[in-house]
């Protein structure tokens, strides 16, 4: 078993830290020990709950749901003043301070990061998280994330990763470090052993890394290596298993066993990650209601197997009185071997002596109250997000070059459609729910623009009496209407694609087949198509001449962006940081060659 060295990286405690350390460990009973393995994800943000959490099951760390600056704020204070031991209070911090609150700075994606071109940009994003983080008492960020874009269709990276290139991947995630970690946050890499190449989100089923053990050192092993040897804190091990390991150092495993998600594999954490890679500090389970990781052995046995995997810290409880009890009761039948416990309290209690939380007097740790709250979302931090905004947006693809710039003197008038994909999912729960076609609309109104939306032929289908529904569905196909219908009333078509992550992360079409919503009209009327979140609705839309990866649509970044096509391509500063063409042949047609070879030869000789 890998034993962990409190005097080296990510640690370096001096004698006294050490022995903080393991005094705390030789003062705790069995229940406290077993709880210091959990990380809970916090139900409620009254005190009362709070306190009878730590009190009850002993917990390590708490991941809350987010809510507002002042709510956090005193929600930590809580946490920290009541608790026997320090708290490790963790953040999803991977696009900025809004990862800590409701109204901290988002900065951007990994995605529109990375499409900057330059990593002083991660390190800020890096910075402002872990000021804004800092500020209301976060110390831990499950951030960055240093998975693949390797495939497009992959449900999970899609704007959560920082590129396909490793390189790329390597340079955005040292300078997140570099920036979160000066501000005394503690950064947590996921999601090993690397997410990205696969199709399938394990959140609700099983997800494979298939790489080859050549390709995966060059790769993820190469990442994590960096980043360990820049002093990564910690690590969380994702539901993801890593079969060319596991053969290697277990030629005897089964086929299931080969395949066993990482949180459960001794080969993967202790040997993969820890012995081979050389990692001293702490991991922790990727939540463990993902079913990837609740359909590979019964609960009961997952618990206390991950921890004897290697793993330090478990995210989450499903029922806390029976998830203890498990866990409990893999200690005592042997899966957790007492050198394991110790090993990873050892880890675990590290942290919070590498941050200083047992010298101080934590029930005084976070600043005054207004202080802290002017930390947050500050003029300087959103300033930051316009610079990011304006160095990011990509123009991937430009076939049509007299289409610029887009003014209300060339494009009086002009239709905005919007497309969603499928409806429902993480993804769609957690986007913005302002749509990002009544922004458009109201801020180039104000430029001089006249603008209509598309309200699609099913919904106003949807608002008739249903006995009138099943005809009306009959003339979307028997009543089409002439083109110049469309190109009489509209001198622009701006559609925007806002498809958010998902198990089907396409663009959807709608039945009508030649209703505005289907870019069919693309030699017939100047046309964009403008991506307003993951950057491959490209794959689905082969036809477009004109394709912008705007990577989200927060209002100042639709500014940012109508300033763009009002001036013209040049004001595009975006690199492409993956394959927006999704590694398609025809997703790079233009119709110019057609007309050009085809439609007029005569004008070719």
């Amino acid at each position: 078993m890998a034993k962990v060295d409190l005097t080296k990286q990510p640690y370096n405690l001096d004698a006294e830290d050490i022995k903080w350390v393991e005094d705390s460990i030789a003062s705790m009973s069995v229940d406290e020990k077993i709880g210091q393995l959990f990380f809970n994800m916090g139900a409620s943000t009254e005190p009362e709950y709070l306190k009878d959490v730590l009190d009850t099951y002993h917990i390590s760390g708490v991941r809350y749901n987010k809510s507002k600056a002042e709510i956090v704020y005193e929600q930590n204070k809580v946490l920290q003043g009541h608790s026997k031991y320090p708290v490790l209070i963790a953040a999803n911090t991977e696009a900025g301070g809004n990862g800590a609150a409701n109204d901290g700075t988002y900065v951007g994606h990994e995605v529109k990061i990375a499409a900057t071109n330059d990593p002083k940009y991660a390190y800020e994003m890096g910075r402002i998280a872990g000021i804004e983080a800092a500020a209301i008492g976060c110390n831990m960020s499950f951030a960055p994330i240093v998975d693949m874009s390797e495939n497009w269709r992959n449900p999970i990276i899609s704007v959560r990763t920082w590129s396909n290139d490793t390189e790329k991947v390597l340079q955005n995630s040292l300078a997140y470090l570099k920036g979160i970690s000066e501000q005394g946050i503690l950064a947590t890499a996921k999601h090993f052993p690397g997410d990205g190449n696969n199709e399938r989100d394990h959140h609700f089923s099983f997800a494979t890394n298939n790489l080859s053990l050549e390709e995966w050192f060059e790769s993820y092993g190469k990442i994590y290596k960096a980043l360990i040897d820049e002093g990564l804190p910690a690590v969380m091990a994702g539901h993801i298993g890593l079969p060319a390991w596991v053969e290697k150092v277990n030629p005897d495993a089964t086929l299931s066993e080969k395949n066993l998600p990482a949180t459960l594999s001794y080969e993967l954490i202790t040997q993969l990650l820890k012995e081979e890679l050389g990692f001293n500090g702490a991991v922790i389970t990727d939540a463990s209601h993902m079913v990837a990781f609740t359909s590979a052995l019964k609960r009961e046995d997952a618990l206390p197997t991950a921890i004897a995997a290697g793993c330090d810290m478990f995210l989450f409880f499903n029922d806390p009185d029976e998830d203890f009890a498990w866990m409990k009761a893999g200690y005592e039948n042997g899966t957790i071997t007492e050198e394991r416990l110790h090993d990873a309290l050892t880890r675990t209690l590290g942290l919070r002596a590498k941050l200083g939380l047992h010298k101080v007097d934590r029930t005084n740790i976070l600043a005054p109250k207004e202080e802290a709250l002017a930390k947050i979302s500050t003029d300087e931090h959103k300033a930051m997000a316009r610079e990011v905004a304006d160095h990011a947006i990509t123009l991937v693809k430009n076939e049509q070059p007299d289409i610029f710039p887009i003014t209300p003197e060339r494009y009086k008038s002009v239709l905005l459609v919007l497309n969603e994909g499928v409806k429902g999912g993480f993804g769609q729960m957690i986007a913005s729910k302002e749509s990002p076609v009544d922004i458009m609309k109201a801020q180039m109104e104000a430029k001089g623009f006249n603008v209509s939306v598309w309200e699609s032929t099913e919904e106003r289908i949807m608002k008739l009496p249903e006995a009138e529904r099943a005809a009306a569905v009959a003339n979307v196909y028997a009543q089409k209407q002439p083109i110049a219908k469309l190109t009489d009333q509209y001198d622009l078509v701006i559609n925007l694609a806002k498809i958010a992550a998902g198990t089907v992360q396409r663009v959807a079409w709608p039945v009508s087949k030649g209703t505005p919503d289907i870019p069919f009209y693309v030699n017939e009327i100047p046309t964009l198509y403008i991506s307003v979140n993951h950057p491959f609705a490209l794959a689905d839309v082969p036809q477009v001449q004109t394709y912008i990866n705007a990577y989200d649509d927060q209002p100042f970044n639709l500014e940012i962006l109508l300033d763009k096509l009002m001036t013209g391509p040049e004001a595009f500063k975006g690199v492409d940081p993956v394959d927006s063409y999704t590694g398609f042949e025809d997703t790079h047609y233009s119709s110019a060659d057609v007309y050009a070879n085809r439609v007029n030869p005569a004008k070719t000789k």
